[in-house]
């Protein structure tokens, strides 16, 4: 690794700068995002699905979360509406975020809601 042009220290010529914290745009910056979110997650009592790494569940009082991550969009999804609104919020406090409302397409996939659960098209 090289320092980069224009900002080479002729005092250290050898050396590189650490990043302590990843800059958007970086090949570090996903992951850095996703330790930083999955900590979180794991603070607020989820688990990490042991079948998906992308996958946390939440149990408690009679409700189940499911918050699934995929690069940098989240779907919540859960039994309880007051559940889901307070970790909506909880996630907004932490993080930058935008609430989409209900599923209408996820990765080409379109979701229907119907009385029996949800059509995958």
């Amino acid at each position: 690794m090289l320092q980069p042009p224009g900002f080479v220290d002729k005092r250290f010529p050898d050396h590189v700068c650490r990043l302590k914290k990843a800059i958007y745009g970086l090949k570090q910056a996903p992951r850095a995002w996703y330790t930083a979110l999955r900590a979180f997650l794991l603070s607020l009592g989820f688990v990490n699905s042991t079948a998906d790494a992308s996958l946390f569940i939440y149990q408690k009082s009679g409700s189940t979360l499911y918050l699934l991550v995929y690069v940098d969009d989240i779907i919540v999804t859960g039994s309880s509406h007051i559940e889901l609104s307070n970790l909506i919020s909880t996630l907004a406090a932490r993080f930058s975020l935008k609430d989409l409302g209900c599923l209408t397409y996820f990765l080409g996939v379109e979701v229907i809601p119907s009385a029996t659960g949800l059509f995958l098209s």
